[in-house]
């Protein structure tokens, strides 16, 4: 017994139109993830920053739990160790922000570590994703001038060479 034509046609369509809703492929890139460390003082509430940004058509979960869960070397005070999705400085649907509060005591270079938690999205499908994100930050004694960092340094202007007389 042969089916209509119809029918095929309408299997063969449903067919690709599966595979054209496909879930993304494992090795695609789904997230960055962005930090931002600046020098601190000894003695003045600083904080580090943790960004996830969607990339390829993937958006952070808007309603999905989202945290990041901090340690930090000796001598870093950490006020808030976990943070949760009411902790975001900033949430959009591309992505999600955390400004990690911390002090330190004394001078020295520190690390602080956060463990993100979050999920991304696109139309068909959702994946949980997990990041560890080490920030070093330098620590200066009060009233020392901040250290410039490299990049800054990079795009400073040198000096004109007086011409030879």
């Amino acid at each position: 017994m042969t089916l209509p034509k119809v029918v095929l046609s309408g299997l063969a369509f449903l067919s690709l139109s599966a595979l054209a809703q496909r879930p993304a492929s494992a090795d695609e890139v789904t997230y960055e993830i962005r930090k931002t460390t600046a020098p601190a003082t000894a003695g003045v509430a600083s904080n580090v920053s943790v960004t996830v940004v969607g990339k390829n058509g993937w958006h952070v979960n808007g309603e999905a739990p989202i945290t990041a869960s901090v340690k930090a070397d000796p001598g870093v005070e950490l006020p808030k160790p976990k943070l949760t999705r009411a902790d975001l400085a900033e949430s959009t649907a591309q992505s999600a922000r955390f400004d990690i509060p911390f002090s330190v005591a004394d001078a020295g270079k520190k690390t602080i570590t956060a463990q993100t938690r979050f999920v991304m999205c696109q139309e068909q499908a959702c994946k949980p994703a997990s990041e560890t994100i080490a920030f070093e930050v330098d620590v200066q004694a009060p009233g020392a001038k901040p250290a410039r960092s490299a990049k800054a340094m990079a795009g400073a202007k040198k000096p004109a060479k007086k011409p030879a007389p």
